[in-house]
């Protein structure tokens, strides 16, 4: 009988759910960073019994690898994004058994070009940017050729440009931004070379290898995902440029200014508009199988997808998001209260 009880006692205990962790764990996008971080602090503040998450900053790419790593209270909960979460990723998560996933959209941001405020003026076309920084480009004058870059200064590339070295600091190949950099600036630039944008229907993948490699002869200096960083080595060398969020030249105006793209500013309204080129979508994603347990995931989500967070008055406009429409963000606030799963 002794045996028969502890047998049940046994099963009721194992039966019962394990709330492994008491704090949600964060990862991804630098760019989206500080603006997680903001409404994790909100949320730990409020009166509602929960502890303020845990955020760490690893990059879009190296987030997704590991959110889509397991299930379990060892991995993420939610993943931050600053480019939307690619299909070989959706397949990894598959792969280890992560099949329900929450897609949230949650503004803009612009990718800018700056320098020091001490340093030149830039007015740069996406051209410039690919002639400048892809690691092959077109060479002589016959169409279908391409050569290592060897373009030493910006008057090079464009004789209107200053006759300084092009040095520019970036993130590196894990970041979101330096994705979407690569694809909306390199890849906008490469589409302007009429040979090349042709050659896009004969091989897609040739084509992006081509317009989308960045340079690794000492032009294009990886900086870590660490924005501020860039800022910094940015004042201590005025001829050379940063890449980075809009966000970040927002709220740094003080000792750094943006380069033109194309003509056009990088500035809260052009990016609303579509005007500035070099824009994309932040996102951030949830692991379904984990809400339920580790405490406050549905209502951190609420707190972000929040009017008052994301919406044209909201809090997060002050750190520089840029927000959505309202008809899409309606549909993504919908969406993750009814716990929708990605569609990709």
């Amino acid at each position: 009988m002794k045996k028969i009880i502890l047998l049940l006692v046994l099963t009721v205990v194992v039966a019962l759910p394990v709330q492994a962790r008491d704090t949600i764990r964060i990862v991804g996008s630098s760019t989206v960073y500080p603006f997680a971080t903001v409404v994790a602090e909100t949320f730990g503040r409020a009166d509602n019994g929960f502890k303020t998450p845990i955020i760490e900053s690893t990059g879009s790419g190296g987030g997704l690898k590991l959110f889509c790593a397991g299930k379990g209270p060892s991995t993420p909960d939610i993943t931050n994004a600053s480019r939307r979460i690619k299909m070989k990723e959706v397949k990894l998560c598959a792969k280890n058994g992560i099949t329900d996933i929450v897609e949230h959209k949650i503004g803009f941001d612009g990718i800018v070009v700056a320098n020091a405020k001490s340093g030149p003026t830039f007015s740069l076309s996406r051209k410039d940017l690919y002639l400048g920084l892809a690691a092959k480009i077109p060479c002589g004058i016959q169409d279908g050729v391409t050569c290592d870059n060897e373009y030493k200064t910006w008057k090079e590339v464009n004789s209107s440009l200053p006759d300084i070295k092009i040095e520019v600091y970036g993130p590196p190949p894990t970041s979101g931004t330096r994705d979407a950099f690569a694809e909306l600036a390199l890849g906008g630039g490469c589409k302007q070379i009429k040979w090349i944008k042709k050659y896009k229907k004969k091989d897609k993948k040739a084509w992006k290898k081509l317009c989308y490699t960045v340079r690794e002869d000492g032009a294009f200096i990886e900086a870590g995902e660490n924005d501020n960083l860039i800022i910094q080595k940015l004042n201590a060398n005025p001829n050379a440029l940063g890449v980075f969020g809009f966000s970040f030249l927002d709220q740094n105006r003080d000792s750094v200014k943006g380069a033109t793209v194309d003509g056009v500013d990088p500035t809260f309204d052009s990016i609303a508009s579509g005007k500035y080129k070099v824009s994309r979508s932040l996102f951030f994603y949830v692991k379904k199988d984990h809400i339920g347990s580790i405490p406050g995931m549905q209502e951190y989500m609420a707190e972000f997808m929040n009017d008052k967070a994301i919406g044209d008055d909201g809090y997060l406009l002050d750190k520089g998001l840029i927000p959505l429409p309202q008809s899409m963000r309606t549909q993504f606030q919908n969406d993750s209260k009814k716990l929708v799963n990605l569609q990709r």
